[in-house]
């Protein structure tokens, strides 16, 4: 039963998704506008590397993985620090934490239904096209597995941290400053921006301990190694499972002790 009550959720969620044609239109030119800079950006760099291997990455890796580090940033985001923010400042928070149901779970499962939407109409043709334009350098084995755990573990990594700073926003009551420093921390130390190959090793070293790289580095460089390792999955998929229940923790612990801070209309 509690199963059908979040997959109704979801459900509610795909169809207001698909009510949004135009948004989804405007992103889609968006993606490709923002594909096609980085596309000549790192034909540049490539050229004036002078080799066709930068930091054991050719260029066709590179290209792979920035865009489908787009299309998993497409898929996964869930403006959940918005959404919290929003709720906080008109008060409706107060309506939402009388729901039957456990605050963030409630708001994961109303986003789910994006996911879905987001799966099929950005990420998998995006993932379809790049296979199809780069001949097969997407091995197409016991990887996609492995890839598919992988952005699970993920998407719950990507949403206790949004709600985790989400959070903050009860005691700011403020949303943008802190959303946009999030995604730029986000994504720059996620490897979505730039591979965390190329970062220079002091700083590559420290980002390995953050969790920040288990959202899109972890995933991408499962999917682009062709015969992974015992070993290196164990280690990439365990340091994204122990994130994965660290981030929940914290992000629960916090909201919990934070809730005392609400307040609506000057009450």
């Amino acid at each position: 039963m509690k199963l059908k009550k979040y997959l109704t959720l979801t459900r509610a969620g795909i169809i207001e998704a698909l009510q949004f044609r135009l948004s989804f239109l405007v992103m889609v030119v968006g993606n490709m506008l923002y594909l096609i800079v980085v596309y000549f950006l790192w034909k540049a760099i490539y050229a004036s590397a002078g080799t066709d291997v930068v930091n054991g990455m050719t260029f066709t890796d590179t290209l792979i993985y920035l865009v489908l580090a787009t299309a998993l940033f497409n898929f996964m985001e869930m403006y959940t620090v918005w959404e919290i923010g929003r709720n906080i400042q008109s008060g409706k928070i107060v309506l939402d934490l009388l729901k039957p149901m456990e605050y963030r779970k409630y708001l994961f499962w109303s986003y789910s239904g994006s996911f879905v939407t987001q799966f099929f109409l950005t990420f998998l043709p995006t993932f379809i096209a790049v296979a199809f334009v780069t001949h097969g350098a997407i091995h197409m084995g016991l990887n996609l597995l492995y890839f598919v755990i992988s952005v699970v573990l993920a998407v719950s990594i990507n949403y206790s941290i949004d709600f985790l700073v989400g959070t903050i926003c009860l005691y700011t009551e403020s949303i943008w400053g802190i959303n946009i420093m999030k995604q730029v921390i986000v994504l720059l130390l996620s490897g979505a921006t730039i591979p965390l190959a190329f970062f220079p090793e002091p700083l590559k070293t420290i980002v390995g301990y953050l969790p920040f790289q288990s959202i899109y580095n972890a995933p991408l460089s499962i999917l682009l190694d062709s015969a992974p390792q015992p070993h290196t999955l164990l280690v990439t998929l365990g340091t994204q499972l122990l994130w994965c229940v660290v981030m929940i923790i914290l992000s629960k612990l916090f909201w919990k002790a934070s809730l005392k801070q609400i307040t609506v209309n000057g009450g």
